[in-house]
């Protein structure tokens, strides 16, 4: 007996539907815009800004010397940033001195942008409690999944997947004047 053409719809559509980000820490900051990120300067000396972020996923990974799930999550950011392209990561060490955040990217051989968090300005910002701690945005800039010690790199594969499948939202009308 034929299939009926319907079928074949049902089948197609199962497939669509919105990103599937894996579970995520509880956090205040999950499903509201990602905080600001002024003026930003990278430990290389490579500035950033929020305009650069707009239309893309950004991964932002909190991290220090002393935190040992770290030093197992940085290698794991550092290997899934080279395989999305579109995506912004962003690293930000909480270390006491600029001198271990470098350290931990001569180490990782880290290519993302590393920021060393003076005064916890960032940390503040996005209201990290413990590390590590990573907050995966989509390209609306929404936070949609943050990771904690106890996420694993799949987990973090997934959210970036998700994050880099988000529809690229509509420019901005200009204003009225």
């Amino acid at each position: 007996m034929p299939r009926a053409p319907w079928s074949v719809l049902v089948i197609v559509f199962l497939g669509c539907g919105p990103p599937s980000y894996p579970a995520a820490v509880p956090h205040a900051l999950l499903g509201r815009a990602l905080p600001e990120l002024h003026h930003i300067r990278a430990l290389g000396g490579q500035k950033l800004d929020a305009a650069d972020l707009a239309g893309h996923p950004v991964v932002v990974k909190f991290f220090a010397q002393y935190c040992a799930p770290c030093m197992v999550t940085l290698p794991e950011a550092e290997r899934i940033h080279h395989d999305h392209a579109d995506v912004i990561f962003l690293g930000v060490d909480e270390d006491e001195g600029a001198e271990a955040a470098q350290a931990l990217v001569a180490r990782f051989g880290l290519t993302f942008p590393v920021v060393h968090d003076t005064s916890n300005v960032l940390s503040g910002r996005f209201r990290v409690a413990t590390l590590p701690a990573t907050f995966v945005a989509d390209r609306s800039g929404v936070v949609q999944w943050v990771g904690g010690e106890g996420q694993t790199g799949d987990d973090l594969e997934r959210a970036v997947a998700a994050a880099a499948s988000s529809p690229v939202p509509a420019p901005a009308a200009p204003a009225n004047r």
